[in-house]
């Protein structure tokens, strides 16, 4: 098995996040921080990461996502699906 990872755009994000399996994950990289995103059994993990430090932030929905993400992904970032 492979490690695949393909980049997707901000407007196909939302579709990856619903669809997104529990070996997968999404990355996030802003010019000042990392966003992961990978889902659990139950629910959407988020994990913010900045200057070394890393904040985890639990989701129920991928619209609970999405709403969460908005004002945090800057519009030069760069999003991956792995």
């Amino acid at each position: 098995m492979s490690y695949q990872e393909r980049e997707i755009t901000s407007e196909k994000l939302e579709k990856h996040i619903q669809i997104l399996d529990s070996d997968e994950g999404i990355r996030i990289d802003n010019k000042t921080s990392h966003i992961f995103i990978n889902k659990t059994a139950t629910r959407y993990c988020i994990d913010i990461s900045k200057n070394g430090h890393d904040e985890f932030i639990y989701k129920n929905s991928p619209a609970e996502v999405i709403d969460f993400l908005a004002d945090k992904i800057d519009t030069t970032a760069k999003i991956f699906s792995y």
